[in-house]
Protein backbone atom coordinates (compact mmCIF):
# COMPACT_ATOMS: atom_id res chain seq x y z
CA UNK A 1 0.00 0.00 0.00
CA UNK A 2 2.85 1.78 0.57
CA UNK A 3 5.12 1.92 -2.40
CA UNK A 4 1.09 2.29 -4.34
CA UNK A 5 0.79 5.56 -2.31
CA UNK A 6 4.43 6.82 -3.63
CA UNK A 7 3.94 6.03 -6.77
CA UNK A 8 0.75 8.06 -6.95
CA UNK A 9 2.23 11.08 -5.36
CA UNK A 10 5.34 11.14 -7.72
CA UNK A 11 2.80 10.74 -10.92
CA UNK A 12 0.73 13.55 -9.30
CA UNK A 13 4.04 15.55 -9.21
CA UNK A 14 5.09 15.10 -12.89
CA UNK A 15 1.28 15.70 -14.02
CA UNK A 16 2.20 19.22 -12.98
CA UNK A 17 3.38 22.13 -14.91
CA UNK A 18 6.97 22.77 -13.63
CA UNK A 19 5.44 26.30 -11.99
CA UNK A 20 2.80 24.33 -10.19
CA UNK A 21 5.08 21.19 -8.28
CA UNK A 22 4.16 20.78 -4.73
CA UNK A 23 7.51 19.97 -2.89
CA UNK A 24 6.47 16.81 -0.84
CA UNK A 25 8.00 18.24 2.39
CA UNK A 26 7.03 21.40 2.39
CA UNK A 27 3.10 19.93 1.45
CA UNK A 28 3.77 17.96 4.85
CA UNK A 29 4.84 20.86 6.93
CA UNK A 30 1.32 22.39 7.94
CA UNK A 31 2.16 25.51 10.23
CA UNK A 32 0.59 28.29 12.17
CA UNK A 33 1.31 31.27 9.86
CA UNK A 34 -0.06 33.39 12.75
CA UNK A 35 2.24 31.31 15.44
CA UNK A 36 5.99 32.47 14.13
CA UNK A 37 8.13 32.91 17.65
CA UNK A 38 11.84 34.53 17.68
CA UNK A 39 13.98 31.40 18.86
CA UNK A 40 17.50 32.74 18.46
CA UNK A 41 19.13 35.76 18.13
CA UNK A 42 22.93 37.02 17.22
CA UNK A 43 24.35 40.68 17.38
CA UNK A 44 27.07 41.13 14.84
CA UNK A 45 28.20 44.24 15.89
CA UNK A 46 25.67 47.15 16.17
CA UNK A 47 24.96 49.61 13.07
CA UNK A 48 25.18 48.29 9.55
CA UNK A 49 26.75 45.00 10.95
CA UNK A 50 23.64 42.60 9.75
CA UNK A 51 22.08 44.31 6.62
CA UNK A 52 20.99 41.12 3.96
CA UNK A 53 21.36 37.58 4.54
CA UNK A 54 21.56 34.11 2.74
CA UNK A 55 21.41 30.85 3.26
CA UNK A 56 23.40 27.66 1.81
CA UNK A 57 22.03 24.61 2.81
CA UNK A 58 24.04 22.14 1.96
CA UNK A 59 26.25 23.56 4.92
CA UNK A 60 23.37 25.24 6.85
CA UNK A 61 25.24 28.16 6.59
CA UNK A 62 24.18 31.99 7.23
CA UNK A 63 25.95 34.71 5.11
CA UNK A 64 25.50 38.00 6.64
CA UNK A 65 26.74 41.19 5.47
CA UNK A 66 28.71 43.32 8.18
CA UNK A 67 29.82 47.04 7.43
CA UNK A 68 30.53 47.91 11.17
CA UNK A 69 34.16 48.08 12.02
CA UNK A 70 35.75 46.27 9.08
CA UNK A 71 33.74 45.25 5.72
CA UNK A 72 33.31 41.75 6.29
CA UNK A 73 30.71 39.02 5.98
CA UNK A 74 29.80 36.92 8.63
CA UNK A 75 29.45 33.26 8.47
CA UNK A 76 26.72 31.59 11.27
CA UNK A 77 26.03 28.09 11.68
CA UNK A 78 22.54 27.51 12.31
CA UNK A 79 22.10 24.03 12.00
CA UNK A 80 20.59 24.50 15.70
CA UNK A 81 18.62 27.58 14.55
CA UNK A 82 18.23 28.37 18.49
CA UNK A 83 21.79 27.92 18.75
CA UNK A 84 23.64 30.47 16.32
CA UNK A 85 27.12 31.38 16.37
CA UNK A 86 29.33 33.15 14.06
CA UNK A 87 32.22 30.59 12.95
CA UNK A 88 34.11 32.80 10.63
CA UNK A 89 34.48 36.25 8.75
CA UNK A 90 35.21 36.55 5.32
CA UNK A 91 37.26 40.29 4.80
CA UNK A 92 36.12 42.22 2.06
CA UNK A 93 39.29 44.89 2.41
CA UNK A 94 40.98 43.20 -0.21
CA UNK A 95 37.86 43.68 -2.55
CA UNK A 96 36.73 47.56 -2.30
CA UNK A 97 34.29 49.65 0.11
CA UNK A 98 31.01 48.16 1.21
CA UNK A 99 29.33 45.03 0.66
CA UNK A 100 26.02 45.17 -0.09
CA UNK A 101 24.34 41.96 -0.99
CA UNK A 102 25.14 38.40 -0.76
CA UNK A 103 23.50 35.38 -3.04
CA UNK A 104 23.43 31.92 -2.34
CA UNK A 105 23.16 28.98 -4.97
CA UNK A 106 24.87 25.50 -5.19
CA UNK A 107 27.64 25.45 -2.65
CA UNK A 108 28.34 29.09 -4.11
CA UNK A 109 28.24 32.65 -2.34
CA UNK A 110 27.75 35.77 -4.34
CA UNK A 111 29.14 39.18 -2.61
CA UNK A 112 28.08 42.71 -4.45
CA UNK A 113 31.38 45.07 -3.61
CA UNK A 114 31.17 48.50 -4.52
CA UNK A 115 34.12 50.20 -5.04
CA UNK A 116 36.57 52.14 -2.13
CA UNK A 117 35.59 55.25 -4.91
CA UNK A 118 31.95 54.89 -4.98
CA UNK A 119 31.27 56.00 -8.20
CA UNK A 120 34.51 53.77 -10.03
CA UNK A 121 33.48 50.09 -11.06
CA UNK A 122 32.35 47.65 -8.13
CA UNK A 123 33.11 43.69 -8.24
CA UNK A 124 30.90 40.85 -7.57
CA UNK A 125 33.31 37.74 -6.07
CA UNK A 126 32.37 34.64 -5.86
CA UNK A 127 33.26 32.21 -2.64
CA UNK A 128 33.00 28.58 -2.38
CA UNK A 129 30.16 28.32 0.95
CA UNK A 130 32.14 25.18 2.39
CA UNK A 131 36.22 26.85 2.15
CA UNK A 132 35.59 30.72 1.83
CA UNK A 133 37.97 30.43 -0.90
CA UNK A 134 37.37 33.11 -3.69
CA UNK A 135 36.69 31.00 -6.73
CA UNK A 136 36.16 34.25 -8.91
CA UNK A 137 36.06 38.15 -8.86
CA UNK A 138 33.94 40.15 -11.72
CA UNK A 139 34.03 43.70 -12.39
CA UNK A 140 30.32 44.82 -12.41
CA UNK A 141 28.74 48.26 -13.37
CA UNK A 142 29.11 51.61 -10.48
CA UNK A 143 27.72 50.53 -6.66
CA UNK A 144 26.66 47.06 -7.13
CA UNK A 145 23.57 47.00 -4.62
CA UNK A 146 21.89 44.10 -5.02
CA UNK A 147 22.78 40.37 -6.32
CA UNK A 148 20.89 37.11 -7.08
CA UNK A 149 21.53 34.02 -8.82
CA UNK A 150 18.96 32.82 -11.49
CA UNK A 151 16.87 29.73 -10.61
CA UNK A 152 18.79 27.53 -12.42
CA UNK A 153 22.47 29.23 -11.15
CA UNK A 154 23.77 30.02 -14.59
CA UNK A 155 23.70 33.54 -14.05
CA UNK A 156 24.78 36.10 -11.43
CA UNK A 157 22.94 39.19 -11.42
CA UNK A 158 23.86 42.54 -9.84
CA UNK A 159 21.91 46.18 -9.63
CA UNK A 160 24.39 48.50 -10.48
CA UNK A 161 22.88 51.91 -8.66
CA UNK A 162 25.42 54.65 -9.88
CA UNK A 163 24.99 56.65 -7.29
CA UNK A 164 26.52 60.16 -7.87
CA UNK A 165 29.33 62.11 -5.91
CA UNK A 166 28.06 64.53 -3.36
CA UNK A 167 28.75 67.32 -5.81
CA UNK A 168 27.40 65.95 -8.33
CA UNK A 169 30.43 66.49 -10.42
CA UNK A 170 30.77 62.32 -11.21
CA UNK A 171 27.65 60.75 -11.94
CA UNK A 172 28.06 56.70 -13.07
CA UNK A 173 25.16 55.14 -14.96
CA UNK A 174 22.60 53.24 -13.35
CA UNK A 175 23.50 49.72 -14.89
CA UNK A 176 22.82 45.88 -14.95
CA UNK A 177 25.72 43.39 -15.22
CA UNK A 178 24.80 39.63 -16.14
CA UNK A 179 27.64 37.24 -15.35
CA UNK A 180 27.75 33.79 -17.10
CA UNK A 181 28.13 31.20 -14.11
CA UNK A 182 30.13 28.74 -16.73
CA UNK A 183 32.99 31.13 -17.57
CA UNK A 184 32.26 34.71 -15.46
CA UNK A 185 32.21 36.34 -18.38
CA UNK A 186 30.34 39.40 -17.78
CA UNK A 187 27.97 41.73 -20.02
CA UNK A 188 27.05 44.80 -18.04
CA UNK A 189 24.02 46.63 -20.06
CA UNK A 190 22.04 50.36 -19.97
CA UNK A 191 18.77 51.59 -20.26
CA UNK A 192 20.17 53.58 -23.66
CA UNK A 193 17.89 52.26 -25.87
CA UNK A 194 14.34 53.70 -23.80
CA UNK A 195 15.64 57.74 -24.35
CA UNK A 196 13.48 58.12 -27.31
CA UNK A 197 10.05 56.93 -25.17
CA UNK A 198 11.24 59.44 -22.06
CA UNK A 199 8.31 61.77 -23.00
CA UNK A 200 5.72 58.51 -22.51
CA UNK A 201 7.41 57.24 -20.02
CA UNK A 202 6.97 60.47 -17.91
CA UNK A 203 3.89 61.01 -18.55
CA UNK A 204 2.71 57.73 -16.31
CA UNK A 205 5.41 58.61 -13.78
CA UNK A 206 8.26 57.91 -14.69
CA UNK A 207 11.40 60.73 -13.17
CA UNK A 208 14.47 61.84 -14.82
CA UNK A 209 15.85 64.48 -12.92
CA UNK A 210 18.75 66.08 -10.82
CA UNK A 211 21.58 67.99 -12.17
CA UNK A 212 22.20 67.72 -16.15
CA UNK A 213 18.79 65.47 -16.26
CA UNK A 214 20.87 62.36 -18.06
CA UNK A 215 18.89 59.61 -18.99
CA UNK A 216 21.61 56.88 -18.31
CA UNK A 217 23.39 58.53 -15.73
CA UNK A 218 20.05 59.19 -13.83
CA UNK A 219 18.61 55.77 -14.17
CA UNK A 220 19.65 53.68 -10.79
CA UNK A 221 18.41 50.26 -10.47
CA UNK A 222 18.05 48.81 -7.15
CA UNK A 223 16.88 45.14 -6.51
CA UNK A 224 15.98 42.09 -9.18
CA UNK A 225 13.75 39.05 -9.37
CA UNK A 226 14.43 36.53 -11.51
CA UNK A 227 11.58 34.40 -13.56
CA UNK A 228 10.93 31.04 -12.67
CA UNK A 229 12.07 29.48 -15.85
CA UNK A 230 15.58 32.15 -15.44
CA UNK A 231 14.68 33.49 -18.96
CA UNK A 232 13.55 37.15 -17.67
CA UNK A 233 14.62 39.38 -14.89
CA UNK A 234 12.45 42.04 -13.20
CA UNK A 235 14.50 45.46 -11.72
CA UNK A 236 13.47 47.80 -9.34
CA UNK A 237 14.29 51.38 -10.68
CA UNK A 238 13.38 53.05 -7.52
CA UNK A 239 14.09 57.12 -7.74
CA UNK A 240 13.12 56.83 -11.22
CA UNK A 241 9.23 55.29 -10.16
CA UNK A 242 9.57 52.24 -12.26
CA UNK A 243 10.40 48.42 -13.14
CA UNK A 244 12.71 47.12 -15.89
CA UNK A 245 12.50 43.95 -17.47
CA UNK A 246 15.39 42.32 -18.91
CA UNK A 247 15.99 39.39 -20.91
CA UNK A 248 18.76 37.35 -19.39
CA UNK A 249 19.97 35.06 -22.53
CA UNK A 250 19.98 38.01 -24.56
CA UNK A 251 21.16 40.61 -22.43
CA UNK A 252 18.85 43.74 -23.39
CA UNK A 253 15.92 45.39 -21.49
CA UNK A 254 12.69 44.50 -22.68
CA UNK A 255 10.95 47.32 -21.47
CA UNK A 256 10.18 49.72 -18.64
CA UNK A 257 7.12 49.85 -16.93
CA UNK A 258 6.00 53.82 -14.96
CA UNK A 259 4.63 53.11 -11.86
CA UNK A 260 2.11 56.16 -11.52
CA UNK A 261 1.10 57.54 -8.46
CA UNK A 262 -0.90 56.46 -5.84
CA UNK A 263 -3.85 58.82 -4.38
CA UNK A 264 -4.26 59.99 -1.29
CA UNK A 265 -7.52 61.78 -2.03
CA UNK A 266 -8.56 58.25 -1.60
CA UNK A 267 -10.12 57.28 2.67
CA UNK A 268 -8.86 54.08 1.27
CA UNK A 269 -5.16 55.19 1.24
CA UNK A 270 -5.31 57.97 4.46
CA UNK A 271 -2.14 58.62 5.36
CA UNK A 272 -1.01 60.27 8.75
CA UNK A 273 1.43 62.85 7.60
CA UNK A 274 2.42 64.85 10.88
CA UNK A 275 4.60 64.04 13.13
CA UNK A 276 4.05 66.45 15.33
CA UNK A 277 0.22 66.75 15.74
CA UNK A 278 1.05 64.34 19.29
CA UNK A 279 -1.50 61.65 18.16
CA UNK A 280 -1.77 58.76 14.98
CA UNK A 281 -4.53 59.96 12.71
CA UNK A 282 -5.00 58.74 9.04
CA UNK A 283 -6.63 61.64 6.87
CA UNK A 284 -7.13 61.93 2.73
CA UNK A 285 -6.18 64.64 0.99
CA UNK A 286 -6.75 66.36 -2.58
CA UNK A 287 -4.14 66.29 -5.45
CA UNK A 288 -1.44 64.38 -2.90
CA UNK A 289 -0.26 61.44 -4.21
CA UNK A 290 2.46 59.37 -3.12
CA UNK A 291 5.00 57.51 -5.93
CA UNK A 292 5.75 54.08 -5.52
CA UNK A 293 9.91 53.55 -6.15
CA UNK A 294 10.05 50.20 -4.98
CA UNK A 295 13.23 48.63 -2.80
CA UNK A 296 12.53 44.95 -3.20
CA UNK A 297 10.50 42.79 -5.78
CA UNK A 298 9.62 39.43 -5.79
CA UNK A 299 8.40 37.39 -8.73
CA UNK A 300 5.48 34.92 -8.36
CA UNK A 301 4.13 32.34 -10.92
CA UNK A 302 0.47 31.66 -10.75
CA UNK A 303 -1.00 29.38 -12.97
CA UNK A 304 0.96 30.57 -15.66
CA UNK A 305 0.17 34.19 -14.62
CA UNK A 306 3.72 36.17 -13.61
CA UNK A 307 3.18 38.46 -10.59
CA UNK A 308 5.42 40.86 -9.31
CA UNK A 309 5.19 41.81 -5.51
CA UNK A 310 7.10 45.22 -4.80
CA UNK A 311 7.69 46.82 -1.34
CA UNK A 312 6.99 50.56 -1.64
CA UNK A 313 9.42 51.94 0.73
CA UNK A 314 10.77 55.29 -1.66
CA UNK A 315 14.14 57.20 -1.56
CA UNK A 316 15.39 60.58 -2.25
CA UNK A 317 17.83 62.65 -3.51
CA UNK A 318 19.97 64.72 -0.82
CA UNK A 319 23.31 65.62 -2.03
CA UNK A 320 25.68 68.91 -1.28
CA UNK A 321 24.91 69.58 -5.04
CA UNK A 322 21.42 68.49 -5.06
CA UNK A 323 18.44 67.90 -2.53
CA UNK A 324 15.22 67.44 -3.95
CA UNK A 325 13.07 67.59 -0.54
CA UNK A 326 10.98 70.05 1.06
CA UNK A 327 8.52 70.42 3.36
CA UNK A 328 4.74 71.69 2.63
CA UNK A 329 5.33 74.07 4.54
CA UNK A 330 7.85 75.69 2.67
CA UNK A 331 6.30 75.75 -0.95
CA UNK A 332 3.46 77.64 -2.63
CA UNK A 333 0.51 76.06 -3.15
CA UNK A 334 -1.69 76.81 -6.11
CA UNK A 335 -4.92 78.62 -4.83
CA UNK A 336 -7.15 76.59 -7.13
CA UNK A 337 -5.99 73.73 -6.24
CA UNK A 338 -5.19 73.83 -2.27
CA UNK A 339 -8.26 76.65 -1.47
CA UNK A 340 -7.38 75.77 2.26
CA UNK A 341 -3.75 76.39 2.16
CA UNK A 342 -3.30 78.08 5.15
CA UNK A 343 -4.56 75.35 7.01
CA UNK A 344 -2.59 72.54 4.85
CA UNK A 345 0.32 73.77 5.40
CA UNK A 346 0.04 73.85 9.67
CA UNK A 347 1.85 71.42 11.06
CA UNK A 348 -1.34 69.31 12.61
CA UNK A 349 -2.00 68.76 9.00
CA UNK A 350 0.34 67.93 6.06
CA UNK A 351 2.95 71.15 6.87
CA UNK A 352 5.48 68.48 7.64
CA UNK A 353 4.97 65.95 4.80
CA UNK A 354 8.00 66.03 2.91
CA UNK A 355 7.78 65.92 -0.64
CA UNK A 356 9.85 66.23 -4.16
CA UNK A 357 10.77 69.33 -5.86
CA UNK A 358 11.02 67.50 -8.94
CA UNK A 359 7.40 67.18 -9.63
CA UNK A 360 3.86 69.38 -9.08
CA UNK A 361 4.35 72.90 -10.78
CA UNK A 362 2.34 71.42 -14.07
CA UNK A 363 2.12 74.73 -15.51
CA UNK A 364 5.38 76.15 -14.32
CA UNK A 365 4.16 79.46 -12.56
CA UNK A 366 6.32 78.80 -9.53
CA UNK A 367 2.79 77.40 -7.21
CA UNK A 368 2.64 73.95 -6.52
CA UNK A 369 -0.42 71.95 -8.36
CA UNK A 370 -0.03 68.60 -6.90
CA UNK A 371 2.24 67.61 -4.19
CA UNK A 372 4.02 63.66 -5.00
CA UNK A 373 5.62 62.28 -1.60
CA UNK A 374 8.03 59.67 -1.62
CA UNK A 375 6.84 55.94 -1.50
CA UNK A 376 3.40 54.37 -1.04
CA UNK A 377 3.58 53.08 2.23
CA UNK A 378 2.24 49.79 0.86
CA UNK A 379 3.17 47.09 -0.85
CA UNK A 380 1.65 46.40 -4.57
CA UNK A 381 1.40 43.07 -7.07
CA UNK A 382 1.67 44.13 -10.34
CA UNK A 383 0.88 42.03 -13.84
CA UNK A 384 4.03 41.51 -15.31
CA UNK A 385 3.39 41.12 -18.64
CA UNK A 386 1.52 44.07 -18.66
CA UNK A 387 2.71 46.39 -16.09
CA UNK A 388 -1.00 46.88 -14.05
CA UNK A 389 -1.53 47.19 -10.88
CA UNK A 390 -3.57 43.71 -9.19
CA UNK A 391 -3.60 44.81 -5.71
CA UNK A 392 -2.04 47.54 -3.59
CA UNK A 393 -1.97 47.54 0.36
CA UNK A 394 -3.40 50.71 0.66
CA UNK A 395 -3.01 51.72 4.07
CA UNK A 396 -2.78 48.76 6.00
CA UNK A 397 0.33 48.45 6.92
CA UNK A 398 0.35 51.55 8.90
CA UNK A 399 -2.95 50.74 10.25
CA UNK A 400 -1.72 47.58 11.84
CA UNK A 401 1.42 48.86 12.97
CA UNK A 402 -0.39 51.75 14.49
CA UNK A 403 -3.32 48.77 16.42
CA UNK A 404 -0.18 46.99 18.08
CA UNK A 405 1.02 50.07 19.23
CA UNK A 406 4.16 50.12 17.04
CA UNK A 407 3.91 52.73 15.02
CA UNK A 408 6.58 55.32 14.48
CA UNK A 409 4.98 58.43 14.45
CA UNK A 410 8.21 60.46 14.09
CA UNK A 411 7.96 58.83 10.35
CA UNK A 412 4.91 60.19 9.37
CA UNK A 413 6.14 63.39 7.73
CA UNK A 414 8.54 60.84 5.81
CA UNK A 415 7.04 56.90 4.49
CA UNK A 416 5.14 55.80 7.63
CA UNK A 417 6.27 52.33 8.29
CA UNK A 418 8.66 52.46 4.93
CA UNK A 419 7.94 48.60 3.67
CA UNK A 420 12.01 47.97 2.33
CA UNK A 421 12.06 44.20 2.01
CA UNK A 422 9.57 41.65 0.21
CA UNK A 423 9.96 37.88 -0.37
CA UNK A 424 7.84 34.90 -0.50
CA UNK A 425 7.58 31.54 0.34
CA UNK A 426 5.81 27.86 1.16
CA UNK A 427 4.31 26.84 4.41
CA UNK A 428 2.13 23.67 3.78
CA UNK A 429 -0.57 24.49 1.25
CA UNK A 430 -0.15 28.50 1.65
CA UNK A 431 2.43 30.70 -0.60
CA UNK A 432 3.11 33.72 2.09
CA UNK A 433 4.80 36.98 1.70
CA UNK A 434 6.89 38.60 3.64
CA UNK A 435 7.11 42.58 3.73
CA UNK A 436 9.85 44.07 6.25
CA UNK A 437 8.33 47.18 8.01
CA UNK A 438 11.76 49.14 8.43
CA UNK A 439 10.59 51.39 10.45
CA UNK A 440 8.08 49.69 12.22
CA UNK A 441 10.67 47.55 13.20
CA UNK A 442 8.77 44.63 11.81
CA UNK A 443 7.88 42.09 9.42
CA UNK A 444 4.01 41.31 8.43
CA UNK A 445 2.85 38.01 6.52
CA UNK A 446 0.19 37.91 4.05
CA UNK A 447 -1.35 34.91 2.83
CA UNK A 448 -1.24 35.26 -1.00
CA UNK A 449 -2.35 31.48 -2.41
CA UNK A 450 -4.19 33.38 -4.58
CA UNK A 451 -2.02 36.94 -5.64
CA UNK A 452 -4.66 39.13 -6.88
CA UNK A 453 -5.90 39.23 -3.11
CA UNK A 454 -3.68 38.72 -0.67
CA UNK A 455 -4.95 38.75 2.79
CA UNK A 456 -3.28 39.82 6.08
CA UNK A 457 -2.43 37.36 9.02
CA UNK A 458 0.15 38.87 11.09
CA UNK A 459 2.08 41.69 12.13
CA UNK A 460 6.19 40.69 13.98
CA UNK A 461 8.60 42.88 15.87
CA UNK A 462 11.89 42.52 15.07
CA UNK A 463 15.29 44.11 15.74
CA UNK A 464 16.38 48.11 15.04
CA UNK A 465 15.26 48.74 10.74
CA UNK A 466 14.88 45.52 9.42
CA UNK A 467 16.52 45.51 5.94
CA UNK A 468 17.02 42.31 5.23
CA UNK A 469 14.09 39.21 5.27
CA UNK A 470 14.82 35.59 4.48
CA UNK A 471 12.68 33.27 3.83
CA UNK A 472 13.96 28.97 4.22
CA UNK A 473 11.35 26.59 3.29
CA UNK A 474 10.78 23.51 5.20
CA UNK A 475 12.57 21.56 2.32
CA UNK A 476 15.64 23.38 3.15
CA UNK A 477 15.73 23.77 6.56
CA UNK A 478 18.35 22.12 8.92
CA UNK A 479 14.91 21.33 11.03
CA UNK A 480 12.50 20.83 7.84
CA UNK A 481 10.08 23.48 9.11
CA UNK A 482 10.25 26.16 7.60
CA UNK A 483 12.10 29.79 9.08
CA UNK A 484 12.13 33.25 8.73
CA UNK A 485 15.48 35.11 9.00
CA UNK A 486 15.53 38.97 10.06
CA UNK A 487 18.54 41.02 10.11
CA UNK A 488 18.52 44.92 11.18
CA UNK A 489 21.14 47.27 10.05
CA UNK A 490 20.57 49.92 13.29
CA UNK A 491 21.51 47.41 16.00
CA UNK A 492 23.10 44.35 14.04
CA UNK A 493 20.54 42.05 15.07
CA UNK A 494 19.78 38.66 12.98
CA UNK A 495 16.72 36.87 14.19
CA UNK A 496 15.19 33.85 13.30
CA UNK A 497 11.82 32.92 13.78
CA UNK A 498 9.95 29.81 13.09
CA UNK A 499 5.88 28.46 13.88
CA UNK A 500 4.17 25.42 15.32
CA UNK A 501 2.94 22.84 13.81
CA UNK A 502 -0.85 21.76 12.94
Amino acid sequence: MKIVSFILAVLLLYSCRKDEIIDPLENTQNEDLSAYQEIASINLGGLGAAEITAFDPSTDRLFAVNNSAENKIDVIDISDPANIKVIKSISMLPYGGYVNSVAVYDGKLAAAIESSNKQALGKVVIFNTSTYAEIKSVDVGALPDMVTFSNDGKYILSANEGEPSNDYLNDPEGSVSIIKVSDYSVKTINFSAFEGQLAALSAKGFRIFGPGKNFNKDIEPEYITVSDDSKTAYVTLQENNAIAEIDIITGTVKKINSLGFKDYSLEINAIDASDRDSKIAFSAYNKVFGMYMPDAIAYYNYNGNPYLFTANEGDSREYAAFTEMKRVSAVSLDAVNFPTAATLKTDAAIGRLNITTTLGDTDGDGDFDALYSLGARSFSVWDATTGTQIFDSKNELDKKAADLNIYDDARSDDKGVEPESITIGRVGNKTIAIVGLERADAFAIYDITIPTAPVFVKMYKTGDAPEGVLFIPASKSPINQSLIVVSSENDGLVKIYKTVKL
